[in-house]
Formats: structure tokens, C-alpha cells, sequence
């Protein structure tokens, strides 16, 4: 489990892209790097981390599931991801 406050953290930045993406990227088609430069730093999409979803580990993480490997693991050999099946031959 990652610390609630660094959770908390990306949340904050998550939301703090979406509001600035419109303006991030008309500046950008314009070429105002100056304009750039005044936003938030955390206003850029760079600095987000793909975290589990269940519980926020950054290591490990398989984008295709939104999940880091153990949960992935832990998950598939109860049965709850569909589709997948421990392997064996």
C-alpha cells in the first residue's frame, strides 16, 4: 500500500492536467513556450506515475489491467480477471 499522501498527491496532479490539457495544447500548437513555462509544473502529463488502482503501488505496473503485478497475480488465481488462467503444460 502506497502512503495516502502520496495517493493524495496524485490525484491532485491527475486533476490539475485535465484542467490545463485544452490550454497546454493550444499554447503548444502556437508555439508560446513562454506562456508554457507560466503554468503549474504539475499541470503537465510528464510528471503523472501509472499507479495500481487498488492499492497505489508504482512498481510493477501492467497498464493493459491498471493493476501492479501482485495484485494482478493475486487477482487472476481467484478467478476475479476474466479471460485469465494460470498457465500449464
Amino acid at each position: 500500500m502506497a502512503k495516502k499522501s502520496i495517493e493524495a498527491r496524485q490525484r491532485k496532479r491527475e486533476a490539475m492536467v485535465a484542467k490545463f490539457a485544452e490550454k497546454r495544447t493550444a499554447l503548444k500548437a502556437a508555439g508560446d513556450y513562454q506562456a508554457l513555462d507560466a503554468l503549474p509544473r504539475n499541470a503537465s502529463p510528464v510528471r503523472l506515475k501509472n499507479r495500481c488502482q487498488l492499492t497505489g503501488r508504482p512498481k510493477g505496473y501492467m497498464r493493459y489491467f491498471g493493476l501492479s503485478r501482485v495484485m494482478f497475480r493475486e487477482m487472476a488465481l481467484n478467478g476475479k480477471i476474466p479471460g485469465i488462467t494460470k498457465a500449464s503444460w
